[in-house]
């Protein structure tokens, strides 16, 4: 069975209602980013920073997977199939997806703020006071600005082993994630549904295709099965 590795960005969340990172403005929901993504935004509010993930935490339980997110689990009946998402909602879980690897963390999962090691499934607020089990504060299981992607190297190991590297709904200009497109093998198809220009300059290695997540998903699901 082929290996089909597919990299997704906050374009397909977008379709299910989710706001993306990065408004034309650079601000994310009228907040800077490093006020609400970064350890120096931790350590300066964190009361603000929890409730700004306590507002994204709600909206999740009030969206559901788009059409793009189902077709990439149906892809499983046909490929091995890897995801590899910078998005921090569990859309793709909710679709069916099965192996995903989120390398900036998780929505609903919180930590210690003192020992990443210690993750909890978080579907509610997290309060000033919530303590994890070592004592101290619980926040947000995301990799913020700043931090390490520990996930990076099994991502960058999936990346490697792909025959087909589907790339959906990212402008490739965050990194470390926008590097796994240097990974892929030479003889890799690489495919890019996104509306608008990426960060990355393809030359005539990839097949482009200047669509949505879902719209793309729908011309492209029966041109995959015929390469399965």
């Amino acid at each position: 069975m082929k290996k089909l590795t597919i990299l997704t960005g906050a374009g397909i969340s977008a379709e299910s209602g989710i706001k993306t990172f990065r408004d034309g403005d650079g601000l994310w929901e009228n907040h800077s980013i490093t006020d609400v993504a970064s350890p120096e935004g931790w350590r300066k509010d964190r009361a603000l920073v929890l409730e700004f993930y306590n507002q994204r935490r709600r909206q999740l339980h009030e969206v559901e997977p788009n059409d793009a997110h189902k077709l990439l689990a149906e892809l499983e009946k046909y490929f091995d199939v890897q995801i590899i998402t910078q998005n921090i909602d569990d859309l793709h879980e909710r679709a069916g997806s099965t192996n995903i690897i989120h390398i900036h963390g998780e929505l609903f999962k919180s930590c210690s703020c003192n020992n990443k090691g210690l993750i909890y499934e978080q579907k509610g607020d997290i309060n000033i006071g919530d303590k994890a089990e070592d004592g101290a504060q619980l926040r947000p299981f995301i990799v913020w600005f700043g931090e390490d992607v520990p996930l990076m190297y099994e991502a960058s190991k999936k990346a490697k082993e792909a025959d087909i590297f589907l790339v959906i709904g990212t402008s490739l200009q965050v990194y470390p994630a926008a590097g796994l497109i240097h990974d892929i093998k030479d003889d890799c198809l690489l495919i890019v549904i996104n509306p608008n220009e990426t960060g990355f300059g393809y030359g005539q290695r990839a097949v482009v295709m200047k669509e949505t997540a879902t719209q793309g998903m729908k011309l492209l699901f029966d041109k995959l099965i015929n390469l399965a």
